[in-house]
């Protein structure tokens, strides 16, 4: 039969397109079309984003003598341990653990929902506006505090804030494709399973953070899960943009610290370790204590404790950022700090001191007095907790200069901890981080379900979904919002509406699941770790 035979052959079936149900069917015979079905899949796949196979593990370098070519790199040996990683904390979902929490699931989808569905899966995405904001970036960098482009959202700060996000992403999947501590080297280098959404930026470091906590003897079993006995893990890394023609629309060079959240179990022990603490020891006066900055217990020791065979958070972060405005010395730089839940509080420390040592160089250089300032920096943070009292906060705004935009969920438990108990003095209680508020909602989104559970208010994926589709306060969930919702099909497939999920799978779709099986899995869909 010629192929033009085949185009006019009789149809024995008359079936509706499984990607447009609601198109008419052809009597008998089906017409010409310039759109066969592999442009059909290959629009489908191009919705279905499905981040590209991460590379396969490299062979063990033999040891070389840093040098300067060489310094950004460590021997590792990567490690892929999906069988039986952070299964329970992954998976942990109170509304699901508490029955009498949960609420009747609405699962009728009005006419206008079905359609933003039925786009969500069959069209080829439509990225926000990459207009440029070189007139105007540090507004976009927080200067003003954000001050008339979070509520209504202005467009183009939600695409740079949906970039940062999948960074964190990004550092999420680099931490699960390899979950060890490093066995060799000093720590310094690019992480070798980390692949950058964007491809304008260039990691520089991979970033370790280690916990003060000692492992019980019971849980040192050569058996035991890499997740629940290490106590140094892969947390983030240092990246800037390299790309001339992305550095000119924005008007400056960035350089952007990603740290993801929670994901081992001394992490979690950390996190429980709530008591306010110096930020810095120097005071020996009591009087001077008691109003000084201080942060949590947890958060510091994660940032300042060194490893065995890696420097601290802390003097990583420094080290880097101080090699980085040395080697673009001249040129207008940013400094942009990233992190969600555990993450973001990090990101405040990481933030509170970067700024003071920036200044200090500047200073010393005698640049100030050239009209050369040290480059802002500015936090973005998903999902985080209160992380100091109220004179960690002040000096952070106020003394530090330091920009924070918080992205919040209205229904995250995380962001309202620690400190639900009443402080013996409002001097001691912990506060928020001033600046800047971005507030969403799950039960906006048409795509979630109205009882989704706490775990799904904090997953970043979520936070990324309602981030695309929030117009402002009030508003209904953006009509043209084109971000994939494969990712919350991976990563909270319980929470998501029937309607989508069903609609995912006549379309071929079946994502991963969060113990990594199914089809998405050989693509490293793993839930963030909540």
């Amino acid at each position: 039969m010629s192929a033009a035979a085949a185009v006019t052959a009789p149809l024995r079936h008359n079936r509706p397109s499984p990607l447009n149900p609601n198109a008419p069917t052809t009597a008998t015979t089906a017409r010409p079309s310039s759109v066969n079905t592999r442009t059909h899949l290959a629009n489908l796949d191009r919705l279905l984003v499905r981040p590209p196979p991460l590379p396969l593990p490299l062979p063990l370098r033999p040891k070389k003598t840093p040098t300067d070519e060489t310094r950004d790199e460590v021997d590792v040996t990567p490690h892929d341990d999906r069988s039986g990683r952070g299964g329970l904390l992954n998976a942990l979902n109170l509304s699901t653990l508490l029955p009498f929490a949960r609420r009747p699931a609405a699962e009728e989808m009005s006419p206008r929902s079905l359609a933003h569905m039925q786009r969500l899966l069959t069209l080829s995405p439509r990225p926000s506006p990459r207009g440029s904001i070189a007139a105007e970036w540090r507004r976009y960098h927080g200067e003003d505090a954000w001050e008339g482009l979070v509520d209504p959202l202005d467009q183009n700060l939600r695409r740079e804030v949906l970039r940062y996000g999948d960074f964190v992403q990004a550092a999420y999947a680099a931490f699960h494709s390899m979950p060890t501590s490093p066995s060799h080297g000093h720590g310094h280098g690019q992480h070798r399973t980390l692949v950058l959404p964007d491809r304008s930026y260039r990691p520089t470091r991979s970033l370790f953070a280690t916990s003060s906590l000692s492992i019980p003897p019971w849980a040192q079993r050569q058996s035991a899960p890499r997740w629940l006995t290490q106590r140094t893990s892969f947390v983030g890394y240092v990246a800037v943009c390299d790309n001339e023609r992305e550095v000119r629309r924005m008007g400056r060079r960035d350089v952007v610290i990603v740290l993801r959240g929670t994901a081992t179990c001394p992490e979690w022990a950390e996190n429980l370790r709530t008591g306010l603490v110096l930020v810095s020891d120097d005071d020996d006066d009591v009087s001077v204590q008691q109003h000084a900055p201080k942060v949590a217990k947890g958060f510091l020791s994660l940032y300042k404790t060194a490893g065995d065979r890696v420097p601290s958070l802390s003097d990583a972060i420094v080290e880097e950022v101080r090699r980085l405005v040395d080697v673009y010395k001249g040129e207008e730089l940013s400094i942009t700090v990233v992190g969600h839940s555990l993450g973001a509080s990090l990101a405040l420390l990481a933030a509170d001191e970067l700024s003071a040592c920036l200044a200090a160089d500047a200073e010393s250089a005698c640049t100030a007095a050239a009209g050369h300032r040290p480059p802002p920096v500015a936090v973005v943070s998903f999902g985080g907790p209160k992380t100091g009292n109220r004179a960690f906060v002040d000096r952070l705004q106020h003394e530090r200069g330091v920009n924070v935009l918080r992205v919040v969920n209205a229904g995250d438990v995380v962001t309202r901890v620690p400190g639900l108990a009443r402080p013996t003095t409002v001097a001691e209680g912990y506060a928020h981080a001033g600046g800047a508020e971005l507030r969403l909602d799950s039960r906006d989104s048409p795509c979630l379900r109205p009882d989704a559970g706490p775990a799904c208010c904090h997953d970043l994926e979520a936070y990324l979904h309602l981030l695309d589709g929030f117009t402002g306060s009030g508003r209904p969930f953006r009509v043209d919002a084109s971000r994939s919702v494969a990712g919350l099909l991976a990563y909270q497939r319980s929470n998501v509406k029937r309607a989508y999920v069903e609609r995912a799978r006549v379309l071929g779709f079946e994502p991963a699941t969060a113990n990594g099986t199914g089809d998405g899995g050989q693509y490293g869909y793993l839930a963030s770790p909540t």
